[in-house]
């Protein structure tokens, strides 16, 4: 932390400011050289005082706890611990397991739940991801959390990772039962599969599942360091991984998942990553889903494909589409909602053959795994028959580096009226001879932009980051990786030459798949 650590009492809003560790989706997220026991004790203390306040933790209440697979993620659970034991708190330790089975754990018996994670970011960077007894924290939430005042001992002094309590084994097997019993009967027997283990929480679990269900499950590609897949923006690495293994191996099909296992990846049998704008109304279609939330920014296949009653466009980001979940479901299930990162939230109890599998309103990637395998086998198609059966939409997507935030925000004022409206005449005289005239603007995240002849073009400041992102989605995936290069540099030239200078490339064959 940086400057004074050591404070009887300090209020959450001001140790954000003070320490660098600030409010990402759904939890803290910092440099881990930031995140001392004394900032991740204060969150913690923050995080179960909100809860007392609004009756949603009781005086000796249990609060369950779990961990990924970084270096620094131990002693971050250490402290968090410690915070609940000082507030009076027993916890419940599940270990190294994923995110959604410490979010499913807490949902069944009633209590609060904390993983420390930084999800895909890098190993020099870490998070502790807050989850109420009914779900994810929204953004309402982080505000109440931010709000809160708390002390710390004095002197601290911080416990190590010796002192936590054993594992309990009943978080991962509640998980595990959750979907074995949802699919009885080996339904995956005779497939072969590989999983991409890396550094995900869940290479074992993963394994062990898939055999349960009666594939054969060859581990692949094991790390003994963190490695950080993001699922939005595959490592060209990975790509190349894939087709190898696809080339050598001869699998039916490919998964993984992130570091936290709540995005999933999935290839096809020749290695093509699936984008998780396309798993995610596969997954819908398979689970009986009628209404659907997404950001705007993923792939319009989901209105093309027309299988559900109802798609509902929100912001980008895990709390905006559980608002709208919790919208659709105002008029009758089954919800869920997919983000573009392959992340799947069911909203509603689906039934199956009699079976039921309950809801589950946070990111899972076992549920994206299994529904894609679990599709081909019973319509007796290939993995990339599923893929083909979609309307061709493809989608790619990168992003411009060092590029300030006040500068992005800008720039995207310049396409818009007095009132704040979209100008279709300034929005044409820019982006007019890449993709024609306009038909369709949205201003939910960013500004979305449809022309005439089905090309889109979406621009967004990242809001974590001094980045601009651009996502562009066509009928084929060469005119998607066109038109995104031909915007990013209108982009790098209404900033000028020394704004956006590195560029993270976000698209090939990984990025641009949509359809």
């Amino acid at each position: 932390m940086r400057g004074k650590t050591l404070m009887k009492a300090i209020l959450i809003d001001e140790l954000m400011a003070r320490s660098g560790v600030g409010f990402g989706t759904s939890g803290a997220r910092g440099r881990v050289e930031d995140m001392t026991p004394e900032v991740c004790y204060a969150y913690t203390t923050g995080f179960l005082q909100y809860l007392r306040g609004r009756g949603l933790l009781h005086a000796g209440g249990e609060v369950a706890i779990a961990g990924d697979l970084r270096p620094s993620t131990p002693g971050i659970l250490a402290a968090v611990a410690q915070a609940c034991r000082d507030a009076g708190h027993p916890v419940v330790h599940g270990g190294q397991v994923p995110s959604p089975a410490i979010a499913y754990f807490g949902l069944r018996h009633g209590l609060p739940s904390i993983m420390v994670t930084g999800s895909h970011i890098p190993e020099d960077r870490n998070g502790i991801k807050f989850n109420r007894p009914d779900g994810e924290i929204l953004k309402p939430d982080e505000q109440g959390i931010r709000a809160q005042r708390v002390r710390l001992p004095e002197p601290f002094v911080p416990l190590g990772p010796e002192a936590l309590p054993p594992v309990d084994a009943r978080v991962r097997d509640a998980y595990l039962r959750r979907y074995l019993d949802y699919l009885p009967d080996r339904p995956l027997e005779g497939m072969r599969v590989l999983v991409y283990q890396h550094s995900s929480v869940a290479r074992d679990l993963l394994v062990a599942l898939l055999e349960a269900l009666g594939a054969e499950a060859r581990p692949v590609g094991r790390a003994e360091t963190f490695l950080p897949v993001d699922t939005e923006a595959i490592r060209p690495e990975d790509v190349a991984a894939a087709r190898e293994w696809a080339e050598t191996l001869a699998p039916d099909a490919i998964v993984s998942t992130d570091g936290d296992a709540d995005r999933p990846l999935v290839a096809d049998e020749r290695g093509e990553w699936f984008r998780g704008d396309v798993a995610g109304p596969l997954t819908a279609r398979w689970l009986g889903i009628r209404r659907l939330a997404t950001p705007v920014s993923s792939n319009t296949v989901v209105e093309r494909c027309g299988w559900f009653e109802e798609v509902l466009r929100t912001r980008i980001g895990s709390p905006y589409v559980i608002e709208g979940m919790q919208e659709l479901q105002q008029k009758g299930g089954p919800v869920a909602g997919y983000e573009a990162n392959g992340g799947f939230l069911l909203a509603s109890d689906v039934e199956r053959a009699g079976r039921r599998l309950s809801a589950l309103p946070t990111r899972d990637a076992v549920i994206v795994i299994l529904a894609l395998l679990c599709s081909a086998r019973e319509q007796g198609l290939h993995l990339s028959g599923l893929r083909d059966a979609l309307p061709p939409r493809f989608t790619a997507s990168d992003r411009l580096k060092q590029f300030p935030t006040e500068r992005a925000r800008a720039i995207l004022a310049g396409f818009l009226d007095a009132q704040g409206r979209p100008d279709v005449e300034a929005i044409e005289r820019t982006f007019g001879p890449l993709a024609g005239r306009v038909v369709k603007t949205d201003t939910t995240d960013g500004l979305r932009i449809t022309f005439e002849g089905g090309d889109i073009i979406h621009l967004r400041p990242s809001g974590n980051a001094p980045e601009f992102r651009c996502y562009d989605e066509a009928d084929s995936p060469r005119r998607a990786q066109e038109l995104n290069r031909a915007c990013l540099e209108v982009l790098r030239r209404l900033a000028g030459p020394a704004v956006g200078a590195t560029r993270t490339d976000d698209t090939g064959p990984a990025g641009t798949r949509s359809g």
